[in-house]
């Protein structure tokens, strides 16, 4: 693929959008971590430790990824370019290492631990070394007899069950069912064999519950009940240990929240748990009532050596430690490294090595930590840290040797053929080494500071309030005074950067994988020319669920990190308890900081529209409550179940159905704005951009970009316009191709206090634009990712610039491909620019009508509209490749094919979607 126009920046200047050098910044770096320098006068950018390197790029650090960290893993790596591991397991013999894997072609490999290759792939498509019925993989295992003759794999309504072949490989698959219960499928945790093989338990995730299952016949023994949501499991002698992600069962005082239709302990403010427990069961009196003991929140992994039980309790960042004479818990190992914040490292796995070394995985730090053990009782000592590959998820030992499997690899850089990158191509990685000397292991211990931007004083905070300093835009400390008093934080959905500003000659964009150009998008162009064009800006998840996450969340936590083999409990969490951090969200942050929060449809999971409610209704609805004022005539319910972010949002504000026009989503947050102005932080979600509803993809993108002009528009000719800033950002890049990495997607961030007419090709993130907001807001970090976050101090200035920003019209049509016209009229377009790229037409070739037929055929399947839509139901590969079919009239095939394919033929069909696993 030869890119049109590639342009590196020197990371000392920007560069004008007309080519004009405009600026310089300074730079200091000590050890690799940047030194932030002091703010006086105008606003100097804070140094940033990535600079304008790019996702993908080896530094002298590590490889730069997508969530502001770099990788640079010790000891070997192999890379495994079929997908993610959700889980892992070493054969009793030490040879092979069983993994299930998501978003690749397997469901499972098996890799020869001697070669570090894989040997055999098992899944669902017609490439695999070995069929199954399903690609979905549950949280844990895969699981080896204790002779190693049998392989279990969980998935959603049990297990498929191998026989293990004497070269390590598989075969004879055979479906062991777990029925639901009611709606409840099984979705299946752990699984642990018996000494002598005759016998399985599985911890049975969706429905509280371990079974016995013999392993000859699948037929069910027996059932105990446990906590909420058994996920990780040990047998020690006659007894098994199994921890509870989501704690005790709710007693009648209980502030509790729904996750997968129990109600769970929870906070009642942020929705998240607030128990956790480890569930024992005396197999020598199988017919009492499991034990229960209480641990930290999310309790995860579960092993046990020498008289011990370790507990990963994931959302506590701390290890629990069973004495199993007594079943007391006798210790509890912190597991937070950086003095600067003390959660959001996620310990998800652990072993213990022969000599005494601890091994906690810290998923979400990309390290292994390393303490001195000797007994239950004993305290540990804490030694050091080892860094990892992109969020290590499983450890364990091989003699001398220790195995770490990393879910993301080195992200998502799988090799194509042509044509970019997307986030599904997603690897994962093996890395191995010997554990080195406690010298060695300090001296690595920089390294994974370095790698994370773990640096002193990273969150300062105002004294008095921040009383008697002048404002600036972005603060150094949190609690001085800001310039800016009211943030908008509109999300879009699903965008690359190529996707939409790649025809810019003035960045560093790939024209050809350009799907919405400025004839599609003239306002976002606009925009872009007025406030700034950011070129080297990343999403950090793989679909919604993540992406959404990361910006309420400032991360992706492990719950959900680790469901994506499956989706079944829950997809977005909106309405999970398991997928909230326990320091809160944004909004929380925001509430606590005294802030003011609106929100127009973010996170929201309550949705009813009224009978009547059709996209064509609604869109000549707008067009009345614009000329006359009136309100809907179609008022829609929404809201959440936490409690928090139910209490400030807006009534009647859509949701994520995409039969809703963005344009209708604008009339109401416009009257809403009019009327009450804005709080502290409003944020406002416009996914139309997502393409898939009743318009063709073309529509729908330049309904969402109308609609988000005109946000902009009302607001700079607001008085609010003086002390306001606007990030509009994407939830996640999933939906396309991009030259430089699948991550990279388009951002705005509109203000007078923003620079204007530049190009800034500085690294950013989803995680320093929270970062930022939280800094202009006073709103303390909420994990240890966005404390170490540096906010994007240089994408704004001292000196405003007060100019507002007019809208422009749509020049693509909102109602093409309508199969029925609105009674209001088809709309009408503006004249498109002779000199960018035309709007495809949306009446199919003569040739295609055949193919695009089945495509619409298969896009009613899709959950895309209605009360049951669903944002990524449908399969990725098959979504992207619709859109851009459609955003070429049918004319050219998806970049690196020679052919349109029907929806069944599209390489990476047999991909799971991230919603329909289940």
């Amino acid at each position: 693929m030869q890119v049109t126009r590639q342009r590196r920046i020197n990371e000392k200047e920007q560069i004008s959008l007309f080519g004009r050098r405009v600026g310089r910044r300074t730079t200091l770096v000590t050890a690799g971590i940047a030194v932030a320098l002091a703010v006086t006068g105008t606003a100097v950018a804070q140094t940033h430790q990535f600079g304008t390197q790019q996702v993908g790029q080896v530094t002298a650090n590590g490889q730069v990824v997508s969530a502001n960290q770099y990788i640079a893993p010790y000891g070997s790596r192999t890379v495994i370019n079929d997908g993610k591991i959700m889980s892992s397991t070493v054969s009793p013999d030490g040879t092979h290492l069983a993994a299930s894997v998501t978003s690749g072609a397997p469901a499972l490999v098996v890799m020869d631990l001697k070669t570090g290759q894989v040997k055999q792939r098992v899944g669902n498509s017609a490439s695999a070394d070995l069929r199954i019925a399903s690609n979905a993989v549950g949280q844990e295992g895969p699981t080896y007899s204790p002779d190693g003759s049998q392989l279990w794999l969980g998935q959603s309504d049990g297990y498929t069950k191998f026989t293990v072949n004497p070269d390590g490989t598989l075969s004879n698959p055979a479906t062991i069912s777990i029925p639901a219960n009611g709606s409840k499928h099984a979705v299946v945790g752990a699984a642990v064999f018996s000494a002598d093989g005759s016998t399985v338990y599985s911890a049975v995730n969706g429905q509280n519950r371990v079974v016995a299952i013999d392993a000859a016949t699948g037929t069910i023994q027996q059932s105990w009940t446990v906590g909420n949501a058994p996920r990780g499991m040990v047998l020690v002698g006659n007894k098994i240990y199994v921890s509870n992600e989501g704690g005790r069962p709710a007693k009648a005082s209980d502030t509790t929240m729904n996750s997968y239709g129990t109600q769970v302990p929870a906070d009642p403010d942020t929705g998240a748990t607030t128990t956790g427990t480890v569930s024992v069961i005396n197999l020598a009196d199988p017919s009492s009532a499991a034990g229960s003991i209480d641990v930290g929140l999310h309790p995860t992994a579960v092993y046990a050596k020498k008289g011990a039980v370790f507990v990963t309790n994931t959302a506590d960042d701390n290890v629990s430690v069973i004495n199993t004479a007594n079943d007391k818990v006798v210790q509890t190992i912190a597991t937070q490294p950086w003095p600067e914040a003390s959660v959001g490292y996620e310990p998800n796995a652990v072993t213990l090595t022969d000599d005494g070394h601890l091994l906690v995985t810290l998923g979400r730090a990309n390290a292994v930590a390393v303490y001195r053990y000797t007994s239950p009782q004993e305290p540990v000592s804490y030694v050091g840290l080892l860094p990892t590959d992109y969020f290590p998820a499983e450890i364990t030992t091989v003699g001398k040797n220790v195995v770490v499997s990393n879910t993301r690899g080195i992200d998502a850089r799988r090799p194509r053929n042509g044509g970019g990158h997307s986030t599904y191509d997603t690897t994962s990685s093996l890395t191995q080494f010997a554990l080195p000397d406690d010298s060695v292991i300090k001296s690595e211990t920089g390294k994974v500071f370095t790698q994370n931007g773990w640096t002193k004083n990273s969150v300062k905070l105002a004294q008095g309030k921040g009383k008697g300093r002048t404002p600036v835009p972005v603060p150094v400390k949190l609690g001085d005074p800001s310039t800016i008093k009211h943030v908008f934080l509109l999300v879009k959905e699903n965008r690359t950067y190529d996707q939409v500003l790649g025809d810019m000659p003035q960045g560093n964009g790939d024209p050809s994988l350009t799907q919405f150009g400025e004839n599609v998008t003239p306002n976002q162009h606009a925009l872009a020319k007025q406030f700034g064009l950011y070129d080297n800006t990343y999403a950090i998840g793989t679909n919604s669920a993540e992406g959404h996450n990361w910006l309420m969340q400032a991360d992706n936590p492990e719950y959900t990190e680790s469901s994506a083999g499956e989706y079944t409990r829950s997809y977005a969490t909106e309405d999970d308890a398991l997928g909230h951090q326990k320091t809160g969200f944004i909004w929380t942050g925001a509430q606590a900081a005294g802030k003011t929060v609106r929100n127009f449809g973010e996170f929201h999971s309550i949705y009813r529209k009224p009978s009547g409610a059709t996209w064509q209704n609604l869109y000549c609805d707008a067009k009345n409550m614009d000329v006359t004022g009136q309100k809907t005539a179609y008022p829609i319910e929404t809201g959440s179940p936490i409690p928090s972010l139910n209490k400030v949002s807006v009534p009647g504000f859509p949701a994520v159905d995409r039969s809703v026009p963005d344009v209708y989503r604008y009339q109401i947050w416009k009257q809403d704005f009019e009327k009450n102005g804005p709080a502290n932080l409003n944020m406002l979600t416009f996914p139309n951009n997502h393409t898939g509803g009743p318009p063709n993809g073309p529509a729908q993108v330049a309904d969402n970009d109308l609609a988000v002009g005109r946000v902009v528009d009302e607001i700079s000719h607001s008085k609010y316009w003086k002390d306001s800033a606007i990030f509009v950002v994407e939830d996640d890049s999933q939906a396309g191709l991009d030259h430089v990495d699948g991550h990279r997607s388009p951002i705005q961030i509109i203000s007078p206090w923003a620079q204007h007419g530049k190009v800034d090709s500085r690294y950013y993130s989803q995680i320093t634009m929270m970062r930022t907001i939280e800094q202009i807001l006073g709103i303390h970090p909420m994990n240890q990712k966005d404390s170490a976050a540096s906010p994007m101090r240089g994408a704004f200035t001292q000196n405003a610039d007060f100019t507002p920003f007019t809208a422009l019209p749509n020049r693509a049509s909102l109602t093409a491909g309508l199969a029925t016209p609105p009674a209001c009229g088809e709309d009408t377009p503006a004249p498109q620019n002779p000199n960018a790229a035309a709007v495809p037409s949306a009446k199919v070739p003569a040739d295609k009508q055949q193919v695009a037929a089945q495509w619409d055929e298969w896009k009613s399947h899709q959950r895309m509209t209605g009360p049951n839509a669903l944002l990524d139901f449908a399969n990725p590969a098959q979504m992207n490749h619709f859109t851009w079919y459609e955003t070429h009239g049918w004319s050219k095939p998806y970049p690196g094919e020679k052919k349109i394919f029907a929806p069944k033929d599209v390489p990476g069909a047999y991909i799971p979607s991230p919603e329909s696993d289940g």
